[in-house]
Formats: C-alpha cells, structure tokens, sequence
C-alpha cells in the first residue's frame, strides 16, 4: 500500500499507532477515511466518563484526524458510522447536537449501530468518517 498515505497525529494518534498498529487516516484520491475516534484526551488518552462528554471529544478527535490528512475538517464529511455502548437516547442526542454543530450546512449519511464492546475498556463511542476533499487530492 506504498500508494497511499497514512497518518497519525500527535499524541494519542502517534501512540496508537505504536501500540496497536494501526493509523487513524488515509487519503485515498480526494477521500478522506478516518478510523473509529473515541472520546479520548488526544494528548492523555484518558477517556471522558460521561458520555455527552466522550462524545463531544470524539468529535473533536475526528476533526483532529481530518486536519492533520490536509482536509477541513467536518464540512467535507459525508459519510459517518457510529458505535455505541450502550446505544440509548442520550446518546443519540449527544451525535445530532454535535451534527447540527459541527455540520450545520449539510446532513452526511449515518449508520448508528450498538454494539457489546468497543477497542478499549472505557471507550463507549467510536466515530469512524469519510470526507470529500477535491482540493487535497
């Protein structure tokens, strides 16, 4: 895959990378996809307990993720899948205010799943995005 290029960002994107082997973005043409971001410290990795406040940094750690692969953040995302532990209203409630925030010009494509168990022991929602960027291809 020497075609493509992978990132990282600084602090927990780095150290993830490191401990588990994985990148949180790829451009792919004039795409954008980013692996599923939790509600994590980006420099700490400590998890946010409550969730609208995990959900809240997962957000801003998809944006970190698109910014740091050369896109503009949330305006470019068109696709989003979320997962959730355990999924409920509020959790709902804490994605579509973050969309209207974060997206207040379009509404993307979502999938929206509840699932047994996330990637870390605290994570209770994982954010994974495609953006369009023409610009940055």
């Amino acid at each position: 895959m020497s075609h493509l290029k992978f990132y990282a960002y600084e602090g927990q994107g780095v150290s993830k990378r490191e401990q588990f082997s994985y990148s949180q973005a790829v451009r792919v043409g004039d795409r954008i996809e980013c692996s599923g971001q939790g509600g994590w410290d980006p420099i700490t990795g400590e998890f946010e307990k409550e969730i609208n406040a995990q959900i809240d940094l997962a957000f801003q750690n998809v944006e970190r993720t698109l910014k740091d692969a050369g896109g503009k953040g949330w305006s470019q995302v068109y696709r989003v899948n979320s997962y959730h532990v355990p999924i409920n209203n509020e959790a709902l409630a804490a994605m579509v205010r973050n969309f209207k925030q974060y997206m207040p010009d379009h509404q993307p494509l979502w999938t929206c799943v509840g699932v047994s168990r996330l990637g870390e022991d605290d994570m209770r929602v994982e954010i994974e995005v495609v953006a369009h960027d023409p610009e940055g291809a």
